[in-house]
């Protein structure tokens, strides 16, 4: 198609109009293309003029702003025809376009001049521009591409490195176009002294958690960490770490750390409700930063019908503040196990590391716990040294992951010789597990084992919070919560019988529920959950099945779910609420 309309003739059109013939506003289209050429064209004409001076520019204009749209995306060779029907109230302009055939790369070179020739942190930009020969010419990528250099220089510490040579020498006649372009860097610099208030914090804990030493070369992913582990402390409320360019000297670069205390005191007070432990109400205290060390506390108080409890943490970092500290704890509590309700008082010491992805926790427990079944009252001391292992990877939302694995081990032990009532091991393993089979359908399912090791004749002896309880909204669902346990049976007032769970010396349960999400705040659920908390040898298998429709908030989802325990002679339906992240 042939076209016609020369700019200049439509540009002398307008120029001889009377000025009174002109009215404010246009209407304009553009006719022969689409896709991303169309929106670049659109977007490079802009919105229409608004007044007559306006108008005649936009007119004059078009046919430039057309072709450098084109020519952004590698189409050199355009027909641009320009039709102006001056109506009034409103001018009507329709461009007509055919793009003709793009220009393709032919050749391309890059060069890095200078250190960062021999420096692999450009290797993946120089291995894999986004341009090679073959592809369709395109401004924007290629001025991407340098922006991309300069950056990657900045953040490696060329900070003296420019782009001396840009070139794109387009052939019009033969559709092609060589890319030239070089990257002179300069020196690297390296860091500098590190500047900070050690009334802040101690050099200790610095040296903790440094990324890099004074003499390293600059590198901003570094900055970043040390900035990110200051933060996750909680002993500040901001961290502010600068490089001083202007200040650099031999090509050292010093660093200005500036840190913003957070609140010395923070109170936070929390509701909830849950059919496990129904309404409960907390009153958390927290002091972040209590001295020059890093040493920190939290005090919770928590009232619920099932379990009141107070705890205090006491936390010293030793060789590092987040990977390795100590913590001195107290706790006071009642709890209803099964049918037997328990009081707890607990002094205790742990030492928690971690490395990579695991934590490793030693501790040393003081248990004494008073608990009564068939109105005989009993207290029981424990010691109890113990180690876990522990480690949760997750892909996704923090609180709703598309892909996760945690397991966790703990291991406990008691001696009549070490201050202990009985002699006792114990053992736990928890694992759960998150697989996205399709977008909007995912699989969950948890799985817990336990089982504590004593005699026969000190089975009676081991407290309600070390025996294994099942069911509940976290266990069996379709069950009461601590329910499901070994029972004993006792007479009642006219000769009745009645059965109380209390608890077994053997767990296990095992759960796989799958969920699809209507939309990305609203899902629903099917689930299984089966197992059993039992003495060795007494095994009896409880099932539970049902569905749910859970609701995401960023705290995690709110989970309404209905279960039946139709392992039972005559089931009945029960619901299940619950708020929090699965992991």
């Amino acid at each position: 198609m042939k076209l016609r309309h020369p700019a200049s003739v439509v540009l002398l059109a307008c120029l001889l109009l009377p000025v009174s013939a002109l009215s404010a506003s246009l209407e304009y289209s553009v006719v022969g293309l689409g896709g991303e050429l169309k929106r670049n064209v659109l977007a490079w004409l802009g919105a229409p003029p608004e007044s007559a001076q306006q108008r005649v520019g936009f007119v004059a204009s078009a046919r430039e702003k057309v072709e450098r749209s084109l020519q952004a995306l590698g189409y050199y060779s355009p027909e641009i025809a320009v039709q102006v029907q001056r109506t009034e109230p409103a001018w009507k302009i329709t461009i007509e376009v055919e793009p003709g055939d793009p220009v393709h790369i032919r050749d391309v070179t890059v060069q890095l001049l200078g250190p960062a020739a021999a420096d692999g942190g450009f290797d993946k930009a120089l291995a894999s521009p986004p341009f090679k020969p073959g592809d369709v010419l395109r401004h924007d990528t290629y001025e991407g591409y340098k922006r991309m250099l300069l950056a990657t220089g900045q953040r490696r510490g060329y900070f003296d490195g420019k782009v001396v040579h840009s070139r794109v020498a387009v052939e019009t006649g033969a559709r092609s176009a060589d890319v030239e372009l070089r990257y002179e860097s300069g020196r690297r610099y390296r860091f500098g002294e590190l500047r900070y208030e050690e009334s802040q914090i101690s050099s200790g804990q610095i040296d903790a958690l440094r990324t890099f030493v004074t003499g390293d070369y600059f590198e901003q992913s570094r900055l970043q960490e040390l900035q990110a582990q200051l933060q996750r402390t909680g002993y500040y409320s901001g961290v502010l770490l600068t490089p001083e360019l202007q200040q650099a000297e031999d090509g050292s670069i010093p660093l200005n750390l500036t840190l913003y205390p957070a609140k010395r005191h923070s109170f936070d007070v929390g509701v909830g409700y849950s059919t496990d432990t129904e309404e409960r109400v907390s009153l958390t205290w927290r002091t972040p930063n209590i001295n020059h060390y890093g040493h920190s506390q939290e005090t919770r108080l928590e009232y619920s019908p099932i379990n009141p409890s107070g705890r205090i943490n006491y936390k010293i970092p030793l060789t590092h503040p987040i990977n390795d500290f100590l913590q001195l704890f107290a706790r006071l509590e009642d709890n209803e196990f099964g049918d037997i309700d328990s009081q707890q008082e607990e002094l205790g010491v742990r030492r928690e590391t971690r490395r990579k992805r695991w934590i490793t926790g030693y501790s040393l427990r003081s248990l004494s716990e008073s608990w009564e079944v068939l109105q005989e009252s009993r207290t029981n001391d424990y010691l109890l040294p113990g180690f876990s292992l522990s480690r949760r990877d997750r892909v996704g939302s923090l609180v709703d992951p598309s892909g996760a694995f945690s397991q966790l081990y703990q291991l406990e032990a008691a001696s009549e010789s070490a201050g202990s009532d009985i002699d006792l091991l114990r053992a736990t393993a928890r694992f759960g597990y998150v697989f996205s089979l399709a977008p909007d359908h995912r699989l969950v399912s948890h799985a817990e084992l336990g089982v504590a090791l004593l005699a026969d004749s000190d089975r009676d002896e081991l407290a309600p919070s070390l025996n294994f309880f099942a069911g509940g909204s976290q266990s069996i669902r379709g069950y009461g919560y601590q329910s499901v346990g070994n029972e004993i049976s006792v007479a009642r007032e006219g000769g009745d019988t009645a059965n109380l769970v209390v608890g077994g010396d053997r767990m296990v349960t095992a759960s796989i529920e799958y969920q699809y999400y209507f939309n990305r705040t609203w899902r629903g659920a099917i689930f299984l959950d089966g197992g059993d908390a039992f003495d060795e040898g007494e095994f009896d298998l409880h099932l539970g099945a049902g569905f749910g429709i859970h609701y995401l908030t960023p705290v995690g989802a709110v989970r309404l779910e209905f279960a039946n325990p139709f392992s039972e002679d005559n089931p009945d339906w029960r619901i299940h609420l619950a708020i929090g992240a699965e992991f």
